[in-house]
């Protein structure tokens, strides 16, 4: 079956509207490279459209009806936003979820250190990536510092026009035979992806006792005593504060279009933030639902969506519970009925074929940039192995829902079979029972430091998005 390029289905005002909604998402994953950055920009946005913390609501001991739009943040890193419907809870609601971390770097508990006149941040790579592509870039540093007073400092440096940018540093082509000869996964490795963050000495004491005291106070870390200088001068950080800082090492600068049309975006961040931006603008978008509309924006899906703030705890549970306790009385018989009876797109990217690979890919099943949201029946590997795959009857009503609203959609597979496969978080909300499929982006390079996708892709995921919460 030959999927059409939807480009050539918008008209000028659907074009007017695609240019405009893909220029707020580059500003989105341009200034949002950070889990925590994500969720602040989301709160300020969706609180001007009446959404609430739902900790406020619990606290007033009121009920939630119809029309009610309430959110819940954990830990700064994962936020649950939801649209309360006119049908009961216990009759399911609708979920879109996506996740807002991406592979980086993050600067490890004591990270610095001098190594012949160069001071280094140490660092341990974050979720999958060739760590390869790593080198010789510009880099930012954001992330929090948590000192004992129990004071927050924001850092965020390599993204203003004046800011200093980091890098890592590669073996000049001129020595590199033996690196060369090395597999891609050993070219780089994990522990060399150290950031270079300075080469000035600070100057040493001038009430030295002698010409030799004064030489020998230079050559002792003058250059990592120099970065604490600045540290301390500029944002009040000692070198202990390390100890509880959140500091995650990314590619510096905005994210831009792409190829003489201008047709695609190059940024970092797409896998997953392309689904998160989309998902929570559908949100938005809607008004009125008349089954409740929830959108999970989850940490931690890189590393297998552990620890309190991914979806392998508790978190979404908890906060479902806490609905239906606001809006009805609450049961855990009710609460399963409710998870159960529940559908869910779970907004991750797929695999865009690539010409200049193409022995990789099954070419009939596999998406296309440019031609629409990609519906992804199963991920996983080698006989499927840890996928969630959604079943036909499904698939034939959102077919259904789709074609109300000219959504076009391809569906697709991440690979050929025995090459491997991706995880989502489909399988985790599927254990309840439901009905999930994953369903987002096709995306090429994927994780690495510059992923590109399609503006015509993106927008039509978004109208997907849409017609989900509105019409299921």
């Amino acid at each position: 079956m030959d999927n059409k390029c939807v480009w050539n289905k918008y008209n000028a005002t659907q074009l007017k509207e695609l240019e405009s909604f893909t220029k707020e998402y580059i500003d989105f994953i341009s200034e949002c490279k950070t889990e925590r950055e994500c969720v602040e920009k989301i709160v300020n946005d969706i609180e001007k459209e009446g959404y609430v913390d739902i900790s406020k609501v619990i606290k007033s001991g009121k009920k939630l009806k119809a029309g009610d739009k309430v959110y819940s943040v954990k830990m700064n890193k994962s936020i649950i936003m939801a649209n309360i419907g006119t049908d009961k809870l216990e009759d399911g609601v609708n979920i879109l979820g996506a996740h807002i971390d991406s592979p980086r770097l993050d600067v490890k508990a004591n990270p610095l250190y001098e190594d012949n006149g160069l001071a280094y941040l140490d660092t341990h790579y974050y979720g999958g990536i060739k760590k390869y592509q790593w080198v010789t870039i510009p880099l930012a540093i954001h992330g929090v510092v948590a000192k004992k007073d129990g004071t927050t400092v924001i850092v965020n440096l390599g993204e203003e026009e004046d800011d200093p940018v980091f890098f890592i540093s590669d073996l000049l082509i001129h020595l590199s035979s033996e690196q060369l000869e090395k597999k891609a996964a050993k070219v780089i490795e994990g522990e060399a992806l150290d950031l270079i963050v300075g080469n000035k000495p600070i100057k040493a004491e001038t009430n030295t006792k002698s010409k030799k005291d004064k030489e020998d106070k230079e050559e002792k870390e003058a250059v990592k005593k120099s970065v604490l200088d600045i540290l301390k001068k500029y944002y009040d950080i000692e070198e202990e504060d390390f100890l509880s800082a959140e500091l995650e090492i990314v590619p510096a600068g905005r994210a831009k279009k792409a190829g003489f049309d201008r047709s695609m975006v190059l940024g970092y961040g797409q896998d997953d933030r392309v689904c998160a931006f989309p998902s929570y603008k559908a949100m938005l978008k809607v008004k009125k639902v008349k089954r409740t509309a929830v959108c999970i924006l989850t940490d931690k899906e890189e590393i297998g969506s552990v620890g309190a703030t991914g979806m392998q705890s508790q978190l979404f549970e908890n906060v479902m519970a806490e609905l239906l306790n606001l809006c009805d009385d609450y049961s855990e018989i009710k609460l399963k009925r409710m998870l159960a009876n529940s559908n869910m797109l779970s907004s991750d990217v797929s695999s865009a074929f690539d010409p200049s690979y193409a022995s990789s890919f099954d070419k009939k099943n596999v998406a296309y940039l440019g031609k629409g949201m990609v519906l992804c029946k199963f991920t996983g590997s080698r006989g499927k192995s840890g996928s969630n795959d959604a079943n036909a009857e499904y698939l034939g009503t959102l077919r259904g829902i789709f074609a109300k609203d000219d959504v076009q959609f391809q569906l697709a597979e991440l690979g050929k079979v025995d090459l491997g496969g991706g995880g989502t978080i489909a399988y985790m909300l599927a254990k309840y029972g439901m009905n999930v499929i994953d369903c987002g982006v096709a995306v090429l390079n994927m994780h690495a430091p510059y992923e590109a996708t399609s503006k015509a892709d993106i927008y039509e995921t978004y109208r997907g998005y849409i017609s989900f919460v509105k019409n299921m």
